[in-house]
């Protein structure tokens, strides 16, 4: 079941982030942070209403906005939960009249699948690194950028 994330999982959805986070794989969230955007995140819930997957959709202008933050539960891959997670943001952002959705990311085929193009970091806005000053690769960032027209 793919829904809006309530208040009393931000713990748990920490502990997911910050597992990839402790790895370089995604940028480790503050609690404060993800009570702050709490609004941004779609969860995917087990049986037993722990979260085994997350995703959010962060706004970054009047027409971008990024997918971030996903992540999925290694021993549920292959269930095409973080697909469901991507498509629930793009129909998000259709909603909202956005024009065009982004991402930062290790894995770009994962994200080519789903419509997704590379394209150049520079050819984002400047607003749209504030998050990179928190990682610890900045400057050096060597994510892949992937765009997405809606």
């Amino acid at each position: 079941m793919i829904r809006k994330a309530y208040i009393n999982e931000v713990p748990q959805i920490q502990r997911l982030l910050n597992h990839y986070g402790d790895r370089g794989i995604l940028l480790p969230r503050s609690l404060s942070e993800l009570y702050e955007h709490l609004r941004d995140f779609y969860v995917v819930t087990g049986d037993d209403g722990s979260i085994i997957a997350v995703c959010a959709l962060g706004l970054c202008w009047e027409d971008l906005a990024e997918i971030r933050s996903l992540a999925v539960m290694e021993q549920y891959y292959g269930n095409n939960y973080g697909v469901m997670l991507v498509k629930k943001c793009m129909e998000e952002a259709k909603g909202l009249g956005l024009n065009k959705v982004f991402t930062l990311t290790y894995v770009p085929e994962y994200f080519k699948k789903l419509g997704f193009s590379i394209v150049d970091k520079s050819e984002l806005p400047h607003k749209v690194w504030s998050d990179c000053l928190k990682c610890t690769k900045f400057p050096n960032c060597d994510e892949i950028a992937l765009t997405r027209n809606i």
